[in-house]
Parts: structure tokens; C-alpha cells; sequence
């Protein structure tokens, strides 16, 4: 990951993309490079700075096809917006943009930036390119008919698959063409009001059913040695290789040099570390082709592993956490690795994707709110994006427990999270029937967080089965102060340091932030805190509460 301070000094930078027989060169103006959204790291997170402030994406993606029209998404918008979200993330199309070859249509992307301002909302474009949940069905109809000049993967039997082949520099130059004409276009319509802050190149790039390509084309490279560019910076970062990838290297002895199945063993899973390199290659060049002409934060999402699936009953090689150091020396373009995550193991996925020099952005999940609250507080995520975010209006206005409800809470207490992340100051909590308490040491207490449901007094205390999901953020804004939002959660407090030996709750505030500032609502200090014994965020709604702590013995 690159996480490059942008110098407010003035200079142009020129910035080159080259192929077989194309040249783009760009200009990219100081004024603007100076203030596009871009990542800075503070402490141990990193932040997407918009305007020069950091920012915290509320974001909700669109379906597939619903951004396809201008009319289908006119009603859409002010529904987003009621919704608290902050920004969209939308997809866009290769086969829109480009319909034919050479001739560029632009039209569909200024409505969508036009409307997003209209909303107030901001937008992280989806390039939807060569490949698309592992397929090629978003390009234009002139590159998938044209068999010969754009090929496609095979499988053993000799059969075509709907997936682009990576090693065709046909495919990669024609994809690389648009997306830089596209990345242009943007920076003239948007390089100075921001909308778009993010892009994502490709979607869930991957191989199935097989582990790798077996074109001619394929069978040919896999068995010549691995490129010395990839030898290079598996041995350059030997010590610091993600554990699960480097005990592969490791089983086949380390070596450095030589055929795939030589280097890394023979199997499937070599198959996958092979495609792996010649995606991330591909798809690095495409982005290197727009940061040429408007130098966004790129990333690219994946598709994750279900349990003892072996490659290629998953779409295999894409940038899922076994293979980030394939992708990184692959595609050094690329500024983070991003998981669509809907697995119940949701916290896990979070640990395998915020690794040093990854910072943790999900554009796509379910839309579970205790999740959300544990990823932005425990992870110091950039950003969270629930997939089919339409799905959610009516949720929204009868279900006080909606995404909506909870984006209100967190869109309150964002410039507090963006102040406290990368410090140490912050955690995230989810909970449920397994995970029923969490000990947490912050500031100078441990605090004892618990599901609402085993306190004897609520009135899920009976229920055996199917806790729901309660979660929340705990800020420690000063060594005896916190500031706790969420749902469903029973917090004790005990000293963590010598001296007195309980602790005692001088005063607990529920409230609202307003532009920042903290705003005093009910003071919770009787029945709702159970006489001083605890503070409670009931079930049922999403509140923000502020508790002072003392010592006594």
C-alpha cells in the first residue's frame, strides 16, 4: 500500500503509461494533485483524506444493474440520503462507456456525479471491466465476439470460459484504453468538487471452475520459471510474507528460482498463486493506466473462501489474504485489498484484511449494524458498504434497528472515531449467543462488556437460541471518561491500576453529537443505569452515552 502525504509545494507530475504499441501521457495539474482524495496514515490507521479532512465512509452499493439508468435511479437518491448514508458505491461499465469501439459515452456518469451532488453524497465508482464476480459479462459486445483478437480462458477440456484470459495484452491494453479515458473524464468533471473518492478496479476477480487457465497460452507460461520481478520481492520481503503464504514457500524449500510447481509445489494451489501473479499484473497495469490521468485511491475487492473449499470451487487468484503478497509485488498500483464479506465469521475476515500496510475498507456485506460498529471501532476501517443498499428504505423507516438508525449514531460520532483512530483509544464490540462477554483494559479501567440478554433483568434473558447481534464503539476520550454507542450492551467498569479498588460511576449522560460538539441529554445516573451498577444501552435503538468514572474503596 502506498500512503503517500501529498507535497502542497507546486509541480506537475508527469505520469506514463506504456504498452506494445500505445503511450498515454498526462499532466496532472499541481492544484489538483495538491487536495484529490488520497491516504495518510495517523498512528497505526490509515485515512482517506477528502478536502483535507479525514473522512469515514457510511456507504451502501447499489445492485448491479440499478445505476445502469438515470431514470430507474432519480427516486433512488433522496432515499439514500434520508438513510444517513454518506456515499454510494456504484457500479460502472466497460460496455456503457466504450459501446463501440473507440467512441466514448460519457453521459451516464455525469448524471450519476450530478445527482450524488444533488444529495450530498459522494460516490466510489465500480469499474466493472474485464472481469465482474469472476466473468467478463460487463464488456461491450465488439471485444467478446471478437474471439480471436480478445481470448478467453480455458478449462482442461479445451473449452472457452466466460472469463477474459489475463495473459492476452489485447484484453489488458483494450480494458487499460477506456479506464484511462474514463479516469480522465473524471478528473475534468469532478477534479476539483471531490465526489469521487474512491475507485475499485475490477470486481471479484477470480477462476472457477478450475484453479487456473489451461489455454495453450497458459500451459505454456506455467511452465516457464517464475518472473524474476515476483522472485525479487518474495525474497526482499521474506521476513514480513503473510505467515499462511510464506509456510507454501516455505514447504517447497524456500527456493529462488525455477518453474511454478518447482518454486512452490505441485497442485492446485500452485495453480492459483500462478493466476494470482498474472491478475494482479493485469489489473495493476489497468490501474496504473488511470493514475496516470487522475490519481484516485484504487483497490481491489474479493470474493472469500467458504470452509475446506479448495481452489477452484471459489473464485480462485483473487486478492484473498493467502495471496495479498502476490498482489502486492503483482500490482503495487493498487493502494489496498479490500473482502466482501458475508460469512457469519465476520470478525475474523476483518483480522485477515487489516494487516500492516492494508487498512481495512469492506465495500461489500450484509447489512448488520453490530458488525459495522465492531469494524470501524476495532479495525479503524475506512469505510463500510452494505451490499444492496436499496433493499434497506422500507427497513428504514419502521425498524428502529435499521442501517439507517445506526448510520445516524455513527455519522454523530465520526469526527470522534476519525480523531481517536490509529491511537489505541477506540474498540469495536459485536456479541451474540457465543460471544457473550468481552474484558476490554482502556484508559484506567477494564471495562466488562456484556450481551444485554444475560443481565436477569431484560427481556431476552430467557432466550436460549439466536441471540441477535448487538455491538457497538467504546472511545476512551479521556483516562476516566468514555463515550459508548450502540445497541444492545451492559458495560461494568473495575480499576486497572493501583490504588482504590472500585470503581464508582460519578455520572452517565445519554446525548447527541451536533457538528462535533456533545450535546447533554437525559442524565442516566437512577433506574436506567440500575443505581450506578452499570451503563446500559437497551436493545431496541441505537443511542450514544457518555459515563465518568471515579475511585473509591
Amino acid at each position: 500500500m502506498k500512503l503517500n502525504k501529498i507535497s502542497l509545494l507546486v509541480f506537475a507530475s508527469l505520469l506514463i503509461f506504456a504498452n506494445h504499441h500505445h503511450l498515454i501521457v498526462t499532466t496532472v495539474l499541481a492544484d489538483e494533485t495538491t487536495s484529490i482524495p488520497h491516504l495518510e496514515k495517523q498512528g497505526t490507521a490509515a485515512q482517506l483524506i477528502v478536502d483535507g479532512k479525514p473522512f469515514l465512509i457510511l456507504g451502501g452499493e447499489l445492485h448491479n444493474s440499478s445505476s445502469s439508468s438515470l431514470d430507474y435511479m432519480k427516486p433512488i437518491w433522496p432515499e439514500l440520503a434520508a438513510m444517513h448514508l454518506n456515499t454510494v458505491l456504484t457500479p460502472v461499465s466497460w460496455e456503457l462507456i466504450e459501446p463501440e469501439k473507440g467512441r466514448f459515452d460519457f453521459k451516464l456518469i455525469d448524471g450519476l456525479i450530478d445527482e450524488a451532488r444533488q444529495n450530498n453524497l459522494h460516490l466510489v465508482f465500480l469499474w466493472f471491466g474485464s472481469w465482474k464476480n469472476s466473468m467478463s459479462s460487463y464488456a461491450p459486445a465488439w471485444v467478446k465476439t471478437n474471439l480471436q483478437r480478445f481470448p478467453r480462458a480455458g478449462d482442461k477440456d479445451g473449452k472457452g470460459l466466460e472469463i477474459f484470459s489475463p495473459f492476452s495484452d489485447a484484453n489488458r491494453d483494450a480494458d487499460a484504453r477506456v479506464f484511462a479515458a474514463f479516469m480522465r473524464h473524471l478528473r475534468k468533471v469532478d477534479g476539483h468538487k471531490h465526489t469521487v473518492l474512491l475507485i475499485q478496479v475490477e470486481n471479484e476477480i477470480g477462476m472457477i471452475p478450475d484453479a487456473r487457465d489451461h489455454s495453450v497460452v497458459a500451459n505454456e507460461i506455467i511452465s516457464k520459471p517464475v518472473p524474476k520481478e515476483l522472485m525479487d520481492y518474495l525474497q526482499g520481503h521474506k521476513d514480513s510474507l503473510i505467515p499462511e503464504f510464506r509456510r507454501v514457500w516455505e514447504a517447497a524449500g524456500f527456493k529462488t528460482s525455477g518453474p511454478w510447481e518447482e518454486v512452490f509445489g505441485s497442485g492446485v494451489g500452485t495453480d492459483e498463486i500462478f493466476m494470482a501473479w498474472h491478475f494482479a499484473r493485469y489489473t495493476g497495469q489497468v490501474a496504473a493506466a488511470g493514475k496516470a490521468e487522475y490519481p484516485l485511491p484504487m483497490y481491489v475487492n474479493a470474493a472469500l473462501v467458504r470452509p475446506n473449499y479448495k481452489p477452484g470451487q471459489y473464485p480462485s487468484a483473487g486478492p484473498l489474504p493467502h495471496l495479498m503478497d502476490i498482489w502486492r509485488a503483482g500490482a503495487p498500483q493498487i493502494d489496498f485489498l479490500s473482502p466482501d464479506i458475508y460469512f457469519p465469521n465476520f470478525s475474523e475476515w476483518c483480522e485477515k484484511y487489516h494487516r500492516p500496510g492494508n487498512p481495512l475498507f469492506i465495500p461489500e456485506t450484509l447489512p448488520d449494524p453490530a458488525n459495522l460498529f465492531y469494524a470501524i471501532g476495532q479495525h479503524d476501517a475506512m469505510g463500510v458498504s452494505p451490499f444492496g443498499i436499496e433493499d434497506e428504505f422500507s427497513k428504514s423507516r419502521t425498524n428502529d434497528l435499521s442501517l439507517a438508525k445506526s448510520y445516524g449514531v455513527l455519522s454523530q460520532i465520526a469526527p470522534l472515531i476519525l480523531e481517536h483512530q490509529g491511537s489505541g483509544t477506540m474498540v469495536g464490540i459485536v456479541l451474540d449467543e457465543t460471544n457473550r462477554i468481552q474484558k476490554i483494559q482502556l484508559g484506567n479501567f477494564t471495562l466488562n462488556v456484556a450481551h444485554d440478554y444475560t443481565w436477569p433483568y431484560s427481556d431476552g434473558f430467557h432466550q436460549t437460541n439466536s441471540w441477535p447481534h448487538f455491538g457497538g464503539v467504546i472511545i476512551s476520550t479521556a483516562p476516566d471518561e468514555y463515550v459508548i454507542a450502540g445497541s444492545g450492551l451492559i458495560v461494568t467498569f473495575a480499576p486497572n491500576s493501583p490504588g482504590d479498588p472500585i470503581a464508582g460511576i460519578a455520572s452517565i449522560e445519554e446525548g447527541t453529537f451536533v457538528n462535533g460538539h456533545w450535546v447533554d441529554g437525559r442524565r442516566l445516573n437512577g433506574d436506567e443505569s440500575h443505581q450506578g451498577r452499570h451503563l446500559r444501552l437497551p436493545p431496541g435503538q441505537f443511542s450514544i452515552q457518555r459515563v465518568k468514572l471515579y475511585r473509591y474503596h
